[in-house]
Formats: structure tokens, C-alpha cells, sequence
């Protein structure tokens, strides 16, 4: 569901159950080593590597869907703020930071910042509790007294996932407001500055992290505002802190990276609180409709400043009087129906281009004409390649004997190619032709050179297609 969201432009539908499958295979193969890794081998009941913990009672009620869209709101702008941060380190990075040994030495300073401010809240905020009454798994003593643990050393010392978890499920009065809002001011920044660094470092966990830490601190905010409401609210379950922390983390996740369907998934699963599908998911389009007035989603910013070619949703606005002739790459480059060996092997060389037009140029050639030839077809750089690899002359029958057209000289070769650098032709093979028409693909989607851009935009999304030849009024390849 996330890659159908975010990360494809086009999507076919045999894609689903391939996918689908894996998943199942693979939550099946999961659930069994995890079962041995608990002693309880066969018993296939173990949800998975992250889970955030159950919650036993969560429900909401109208009145509260006003403090739900408040947060969603403040998540989209947080969210918008921490991708512009991270859009303006990002170009800093790819200007300035763009050798290894500076990249080793950032991310030490930021590891180095990091336990800094850790250590450094630790030591300067007292937030000692008394032993017994800890949430926490592994309550940590340090500069705490006997008998007491530290509460910030519980949330810096854990994995995020755990901490995470502590801030949904830890009972009122775990946390200081001072505590929790500090750690969420210093969090952000942090994981702001993390993400994009040269290092495996993730973007859900931090991000939901953050969030909980601010929508916990909203829950403890309505108990000090009301305290006598918000007891009463507590006792009915509508006032618990960790509901709020939920809110939080699905609101500040929604605001950075723009997604709803799949991310209240995600949460739901994580929580196993199906019952808050509909509250995640109208946080989240808050959320993203809030941090869309300002500026795009995370994953978006990183892909258009990597320059993957992902189209968005839509064609770009007040484009109807832009055509196909106008956005069409150039210099066209084409083949002939049969072609001499070392003019493919040069042009292969020189050119970068996947798919090459394969035209019949016309024996009596008008006057003033600006057309490469009749159009017959499309074939690829890798087909061209592996008929020069495997020397698919005309002048070598005994090979084309031997090939019969068969497929299997191709599927042997896929999906790594060689490059035509690692292609040797002779200085007499050079001289021999390739006839392209048995192997090229003679119905390859077209369009007309008057063809809008949002028409050729439209084709590219629904069909995905990879190249779209643009011919003229007679099915001519024009300059």
C-alpha cells in the first residue's frame, strides 16, 4: 500500500497479488522463527517485529474530533517546517558535503551532538521517580537517587520503538510537561538533521517519535487546563494521555510524508486499534492538507532533488498549449530497417537513449522534407546489445540458423545487460548489417506531434509506458 501511495507512478494490477503473496510468505516465514525465538515453536501468533503495544480501551467521542483536527493541523505544520529544514539541508549537503570522508565526519558530529543532548537532559532536568510504579521495562537510576529511576533516561536510553511505545501506554504522571516538551523540541531538530545522512537511518520511527512526544504533551496540557474534567474523562477512558500520543504520532507522520491510507494501516496494525481507523484517518487528511499549502511531502522533495523520474498525479497546470513536438527528446536518433554494424555499435556509443525508432526511409525522398523515414517500429538498447554480443549478422547465416528467433537468447541475458563497452566488433564485423525488423516491436504506442502534454502526460501515467514515439500526419519520424 505504501509503494501504491508513494513510490509508482504506474501500477499494474497482477503487481497486487505478486505482492501480496510475498507479504503473506513472508509474515508466515516471520511468525515461525519467531515462535522458536520465544519457546514456542509452531504457535504462529506473533504479530511482527513492530509492534507499539495493544491499547485495552480506546475510544473517542464528538466532541473530541475538534482537539483531533486542532492536532492534525499542527502535525501538517510541523510537518511542512521540518521538510523545509530538511530541503535546505539537503542542497547544503549535495553542494557542499559531496565527499566521502565529509559525510563520515557529519554523521560523527551529529552522533556526537546526539549523546550530547541526551546525556545533557539527562544530568540538567530532574525528572527521578520512584521505583515500582515504573513503566518502563529497564528503568535506568542514573543521577537518580536510590530506590528511583529517571524518566528521561527512559525514553533517550531506549530503542525508538520502545520509547514509542512507553509514550502510548505509560499511566498519567509518568512524564514532567518539561521533560517531554524539551525532548521533543531537541527530537525534532535531531531527526530532522538525520534524515539524509550517508547512513541507514529511517524516517517512520523518529517521526512518529516526535509526534508522540508533542501529543502526549497536549493530553498532560488538558489535564493541568481542566484537572477536574479531565480526571472524570480519564476514569471513562476518553482523556488518556496515550490516545493523545497516538493522535500526536499519526498527525506528525501524516505532515512530513502526505500519505493517509496506507499510514493508518500502519498504525492500526502497530496498535491493533481498528476501532481508531476512522479518528487516524481524518487526522491524517488534515494533516496532509495543511502541510500541502505550504510545501510538498518529504519523499517527494528527496525525489525531485535525486531526479527520479516518478510523475506526479497530475499534469503540470496551463499546459493544453504545449505539444508534443515541443517536449519530444532531440536529436531524434533512429535505425533503419536494416542497418550496418557500425553505425549501431557509434550510436550506441554516443547516445544515452533506451529506445530507438526504426524508420524506412523512402526511396525517392520529397523535396524539402524533414522526415527521417516511415515509421515501422521500436527496439531497445538492450536487444540491439545482445544482438551485437551474440553476432546476429546477416552476413553469418549459420547464426541465424542456429537462433531459430528464439527468446531464449534474450531471457539469458536479462535483466543484466552487458554495457556496449564490453561489446568487441571487428574492424571487418563493422562492415556487416542487422536486419531489425524480426526483432523489433512493430505496434509500439504512438502520438501525433500536435498531440497536448497533458495527453502525452496522461499516456505515460495509465499505460506506463517508457518511450512514445511522436510521428507526423503521414506515420513519418520528423526531425
Amino acid at each position: 500500500m505504501f509503494s501504491l501511495e508513494e513510490g509508482a507512478s504506474f501500477w499494474n494490477q497482477s503487481l497486487t497479488w505478486r505482492i501480496f503473496f510475498a507479504s503473506m510468505v513472508s509474515s508466515f516465514t516471520l511468525s515461525v522463527v519467531l515462535s522458536s525465538y520465544h519457546l514456542h515453536p509452531g504457535q504462529l501468533t506473533y504479530s511482527g517485529l513492530l509492534n507499539f503495544g495493544q491499547f485495552e480501551s480506546l475510544s473517542y467521542e464528538f466532541f473530541e474530533f475538534p482537539i483531533f483536527l486542532l492536532m492534525g493541523g499542527i502535525g501538517g505544520l510541523l510537518g511542512s517546517l521540518f521538510n523545509h529544514i530538511n530541503y535546505k539541508l539537503t542542497v547544503f549537503r549535495m553542494r557542499c558535503i559531496n565527499k566521502k570522508w565529509l559525510k563520515v565526519i557529519e554523521a560523527a558530529i551529529v552522533a556526537m551532538i546526539t549523546a550530547t543532548i541526551g546525556f545533557g537532559m539527562i544530568y540538567f532536568l530532574d525528572d527521578c521517580k520512584p521505583l515500582g510504579k515504573d513503566p518502563t521495562k529497564y528503568p535506568i537510576q542514573m543521577h537518580c537517587h536510590d530506590g528511583e529511576y529517571n524518566a528521561v533516561a527512559a525514553i533517550w536510553f531506549q530503542t525508538p520503538e520502545a520509547s514509542v511505545r512507553s509514550l502510548f501506554h505509560d499511566p498519567p504522571g509518568s512524564h514532567k510537561a518539561v521533560s517531554v516538551g524539551l525532548f521533543f523540541a531537541l527530537y525534532f531538530l535531531l531527526s530532522c538533521w538525520t534524515y539524509g545522512l550517508s547512513v541507514s537511518s529511517g524516517l517512520f520511527i523518529p517521526t512518529l517519535l516526535t509526534g508522540a512526544a508533542w501529543g502526549r504533551l497536549i493530553g498532560m496540557g488538558l489535564e493541568f487546563v481542566w484537572p477536574n474534567m479531565a480526571r472524570s474523562l480519564v476514569l471513562f477512558g476518553w482523556a488518556n494521555p496515550g490516545k493523545y500520543a497516538l493522535v500526536g504520532a499519526a498527525a506528525q507522520l501524516g505532515g512530513v510524508v502526505r500519505m493517509t491510507i496506507s499510514l493508518t494501516v500502519i498504525l492500526i496494525e502497530a496498535t491493533g486499534s481498528i476501532s481508531f481507523g476512522l479518528p487516524l484517518m481524518i487526522i491524517l487528511i488534515t494533516a496532509k492538507w495543511f502541510g500541502d499549502y505550504f510545501n510538498e511531502g518529504v519523499y517527494d522533495i528527496h525525489i525531485q532533488l535525486s531526479g527520479v523520474p516518478i510523475l506526479p498525479w497530475q499534469p503540470p497546470p496551463l499546459s493544453n498549449n504545449i505539444y508534443a513536438s515541443e517536449i519530444m527528446s532531440h536529436p531524434v536518433v533512429t535505425f533503419k530497417t536494416v542497418d550496418s554494424v557500425g553505425y549501431i555499435v557509434d550510436v550506441l556509443r554516443k547516445e544515452t537513449y533506451n529506445g530507438f525508432p526504426v524508420v524506412e526511409p523512402s526511396s525517392i525522398p520529397e523535396s524539402g522534407s524533414k522526415s527521417f523515414g516511415m515509421f515501422r517500429g521500436l527496439i531497445l538498447r538492450s536487444q540491439l546489445i545482445v544482438l551485437l554480443q551474440n553476432k546476429v549478422f546477416n552476413e553469418s547465416p549459420e547464426v541465424w540458423k542456429s537462433m531459430n528467433f528464439n527468446m531464449k537468447l534474450f531471457q539469458d541475458a536479462y535483466p543484466r545487460y552487458p554495457t556496449i563497452q564490453q561489446i568487441h566488433v571487428s574492424q571487418q564485423e563493422r562492415n556487416f548489417t542487422i536486419d531489425l525488423r524480426p526483432f523489433m516491436n512493430r505496434s509500439p504506442y504512438t502520438v501525433q506531434h500536435s498531440a497536448s502534454l497533458p495527453r502525452v502526460f496522461r499516456l505515460f501515467r495509465a499505460l506506463g509506458l517508457r518511450h512514445l514515439v511522436v510521428v507526423n500526419g503521414t506515420n513519418e519520424v520528423s526531425f
